[in-house]
């Protein structure tokens, strides 16, 4: 049959829906294949590894934390004070930590982007001001907790940086985690068991000095099926500053949310924490 000029038209508009069909396919597996790049998929075989390291399911699933112990301050590679502490937090951002040194208790309680603090020798309690809850926000976003049980998604951007030296004839796999506002975290893993190694991060002070800040994780200890560092050292610019020092840490207690509002008598708070 003889061909009409109208079935010529309707047979290459046909043509171009399918090429344009092929295009589009072809720009959805191309942008897949940049979602799913070689370091993005190594990075996350690290933290995968990290996370059967410390327990799998059960230390994703856990819910609270109590944790008792001593902080110390560090001077010269010497203990200069100490405090007892007492530490709850209810994931991901309430936290309500008391110390104890020379009969005096203090204690720092943070619930998101608000926080209330007690000093015991004054007997005062105080509303955080906005350095304080930006430092509270700080630790959440640079710990190990935050970046293995995945509350950063949607928020920071996770990538393998390669491998680095640790101890002699030991390399540590690095994991880098950038947020959207800046805020880049270092994390170290040992290459051969996944065991958390370290975090680095900078901050910069109110005079406008930048800082080196590292927390150096040792000691771990398995309760209840679940892994976690009893021994955490803090190093500013290499020079060690303090060290958390755990002897009790139970998991998935329930934790009234009465303790992390701010009590309206200081006398209230003189009580030892029952939890």
């Amino acid at each position: 049959m003889k061909q009409t000029p109208f079935d010529l038209s309707f047979s290459d508009r046909f043509l171009s829906m399918i090429l344009t069909s092929c295009l589009v396919a072809l720009a959805l597996v191309s942008a897949a294949q940049a979602q799913a790049s070689p370091e993005g998929d190594q990075a996350e075989a690290v933290l995968q590894k990290a996370i059967q390291q410390l327990g799998s399911d059960k230390y994703l699933k856990v819910t609270s934390q109590v944790g008792r112990g001593r902080f110390s301050i560090m001077k010269g590679g010497a203990i200069v004070s100490f405090q007892a502490f007492t530490d709850v937090i209810v994931f991901p951002d309430k936290e309500r930590t008391e110390f104890k040194g020379g009969g005096v208790k203090s204690i720092q309680t943070n619930t998101g982007s608000t926080g209330w603090t007690f000093d015991g020798d004054a007997e005062l309690i105080k509303i955080q001001g906005e350095s304080q809850v930006a430092n509270f926000k700080r630790g959440i976003r640079t710990s190990l907790d935050n970046l293995l049980r995945g509350h950063w998604r949607n928020e920071a951007k996770l990538s393998y940086v390669g491998k680095r030296q640790a101890t002699l004839g030991r390399r540590n796999d690095v994991l880098k985690l950038v947020y959207s506002d800046g805020l880049t975290v270092e994390f170290e893993f040992a290459a051969e068991t996944g065991t958390p190694a370290k975090a680095i991060y900078s901050r910069t002070t109110a005079e406008g000095e930048e800082l080196k800040e590292e927390d150096r994780y040792a000691q771990f200890v398995e309760v209840a099926g679940i892994k976690a560092p009893f021994i955490i050292d803090h190093f500013t610019n290499g020079t060690q500053t303090s060290r958390i020092n755990y002897e009790t840490i139970e998991y998935n207690k329930p934790i009234p949310d009465s303790i992390f509002a701010k009590p309206a008598n200081p006398k209230e708070l003189k009580k030892d924490l029952k939890i």
